[in-house]
């Protein structure tokens, strides 16, 4: 919004696009900084999946925007409308930004049920529809520090026609006019920051479209909607992305602030492409889909003497880590797949291996389990697994971004992707 307090501040674009900085002024006081490119920390209202408060503080270096979805709370409306005291303090949460979706990225949503009006989410009851009085009604309960527009995204579907695609885009940036005069007319929401959504679908001139216009309302940001692993390859995703960002706004004075959020997309491979292509932040998800495998993250990004980035040599593990869809394989239902980020701790070759997951990692899974432990966790269905895999897999997960930065800052962005992409090469 206009006089927003949170300001990205850049030190580097490296290679011309991706781009290393700080988000700053974020959080009630304006006392919180998130660093880019980064992730958000995903969960399930408020609570990232496994964890509790106490064993998530073991873990460090978290990010310090928090990701809820409206998709999880949306049916929890009246509750909070009693509690007036917004989603933070209902849900114990402290110190962190709050930052609303529309969708969880990592549960796929049925779709055919948006109107010119509504749009609709899918909680444990079923589908709940919003239409913009009680999409904006809910933001007034939640009381989140950033939310995403109310948008029509489900064009994201492989041979979507032209005129859908454009459909969308028109209401989408309809949704975000009615969004924004309901906004500025609440006191509930003051001092909150809105992101616009840019859709588009497989389009360019679409993309292109969306992403103008958008850019034209007082926002504070951008989601970057309908380019989620699965529909469509990483070429033409990198060059949507970089057709869109060259329409976002940098530093002006009524704009102070063009910070570009990726939704749908968490894979190592993509994350380095799509940072390439000028994106700022990612959904946190990941991790989480690599834990309801059964899996750990066990790819290399270590390109330093730091003994604390210190993970996995290139050796066995990955020769036998699961196969990748590869960015050229279309695959609807691509994020439930394993990938060669990762490896299968249920199959049995991991019965007798005592070695941590990861060579190195400090997460108190690794310091303190082996490989054995897991896979009998996993077999006898115990519900640590779950718990020591996402320790480990946020953990893992985080450090990368860290190694991300430091190599956008060191000018061995190269490298890094070398590193990480190491594996998967080979399978080519």
């Amino acid at each position: 919004m206009a006089g927003c307090r949170m300001k990205l501040e850049l030190s580097r674009v490296a290679l011309g696009k991706g781009r290393l900085g700080v988000l700053k002024g974020l959080g009630k006081t304006g006392q919180l900084s998130l660093e880019v490119p980064g992730c958000l920390l995903h969960t399930h209202l408020g609570t990232v999946p496994h964890l509790t408060q106490d064993t998530l503080s073991t873990l460090s270096t978290l990010p310090s925007v928090t990701q809820i979805t409206l998709s999880n709370i949306a049916e929890h409306q009246e509750v909070l409308e009693e509690f007036k005291d917004g989603f933070r303090k209902f849900a114990g949460l402290h110190d962190t930004v709050l930052y609303c979706a529309l969708h969880d990225p990592a549960t796929p949503c049925p779709t055919g049920h948006t109107t010119n009006k509504t749009v609709s989410v899918w909680g444990s009851g079923g589908r709940i529809e919003l239409t913009v009085a009680k999409f904006m009604a809910l933001q007034k309960a939640v009381k989140p520090d950033w939310y995403q527009s109310m948008a029509d995204g489900e064009t994201w579907q492989i041979n979507t026609s032209h005129k859908r695609v454009r459909k969308s885009v028109d209401r989408s940036l309809a949704h975000l006019d009615e969004c924004l005069l309901v906004h500025q007319k609440s006191q509930e929401l003051e001092g909150v920051e809105v992101f616009g959504v840019v859709e588009g679908g497989d389009i360019l001139e679409e993309r292109v479209r969306s992403a103008k216009e958008t850019a034209k309302r007082p926002v504070s940001g951008f989601c970057l909607d309908g380019l989620q692993t699965g529909s469509m390859d990483q070429a033409l995703r990198t060059q949507l992305i970089s057709a869109v960002t060259k329409e976002l706004p940098e530093d002006k004075p009524s704009f102070p602030l063009s910070v570009r959020l990726l939704q749908g997309v968490g894979r190592p491979d993509e994350v380095l492409a799509s940072v390439e292509a000028g994106v700022d932040l990612f959904e946190g998800f990941f991790p989480f889909q690599v834990t309801e495998r059964g899996c750990a993250l066990i790819f290399n990004f270590n390109i330093s003497s730091n003994p604390e980035l210190a993970v996995l040599e290139p050796g066995e593990d990955q020769e036998t880590a699961g196969d990748s869809q590869h960015n050229g394989d279309l695959n609807p239902d691509d994020q439930t797949q394993m990938t060669s980020f990762e490896i299968n701790l249920k199959d049995k070759r991991y019965q007798g291996d005592f070695r941590p997951l990861v060579e190195g990692c400090g997460c108190y899974c690794c310091r303190n389990h082996q490989r054995a432990y897991l896979h009998h966790l996993l077999v006898t269905n115990e519900l640590l697994a779950g718990v020591l895999l996402m320790i480990h897999n946020t953990a893992h997960y985080h450090a990368f971004f860290s190694a991300l930065r430091d190599a956008l800052a060191e000018d061995t962005l190269d490298l890094l992707k070398r590193r990480v992409l190491g594996q998967t090469e080979r399978k080519d």
